[in-house]
């Protein structure tokens, strides 16, 4: 059984997408249930990957997660988002992506058949879950569409669009570049060719969307 959860950690979990809403009487009895762990990991330690695979839900508590696939930085976990195969309900593990602890961390696991049990057993709880995943794929298919877009002003304008409003961009020029199959100096061009647009605007490595309709009107415009 893990350790009772701190008001902290309540707290963070309130806010998260699974348990928005939810009672904080639900929370209290997370660590109470069956399989259910708060670990910590080490900075440079893997927490998900080929030989770190689990049939669970992880909640970050705490710290930042680097998520990677190959060499190829892909995103940064912070408190209070989910990772693993239960998000996916996969019965096979997916061993594309590498979570690699960057800061000190703790983790909440959810093993699957307990989350399967909470959704079953909570309203709210299934709710928030179908939102999540929801927009988990609309997310995973904006970012497969902006690989198919043509050029590169599309192709980056497509990939902003699926970049959460005042969030920065997590990834380097270059592992950008390669996300988006184009090359460094492409991707600048494009840069220059939205912010003069008025789709965005760069402040040193930020980029802030100014207009998703300028955004969008790049990637109608872009030849077929």
């Amino acid at each position: 059984m893990a350790p009772d959860l701190s008001d902290q950690q309540r707290a963070l979990l309130s806010r998260c997408p699974l348990f928005l809403g939810v009672e904080d009487a639900l929370l209290r009895s997370l660590p109470a249930l069956p399989g259910v762990t708060v670990e910590p990991f080490a900075a440079g330690e893997v927490l998900y990957g080929p030989g770190q695979f689990r049939q669970s839900l992880g909640v970050i508590l705490s710290g930042q997660v680097q998520v990677t696939n190959g060499s190829l930085s892909v995103s940064l976990l912070r408190a209070g988002e989910l990772f693993g195969a239960a998000t996916l309900y996969n019965d096979a593990p997916e061993f594309a992506a590498v979570l690699t602890a960057q800061s000190p961390c703790r983790v909440l696991f959810l093993p699957q058949e307990t989350l399967d049990r909470l959704l079953g057993e909570e309203p709210l709880l299934r709710r928030n879950y179908l939102q999540y995943l929801t927009g988990r794929i609309r997310f995973l298919s904006g970012r497969l569409r902006s690989v198919a877009q043509t050029g590169a002003e599309g192709k980056l304008a497509r990939y902003l669009l699926t970049v959460p409003s005042g969030e920065p961009l997590r990834l380097s020029a270059t592992d950008l570049a390669k996300r988006l199959g184009i090359s460094r100096a492409s991707l600048y061009r494009a840069f220059d060719a939205l912010e003069r647009t008025g789709a965005i605007r760069r402040t040193g490595k930020r980029i802030e969307v100014l207009s998703t309709a300028e955004l969008e009107a790049a990637i109608e415009t872009e030849p077929s």
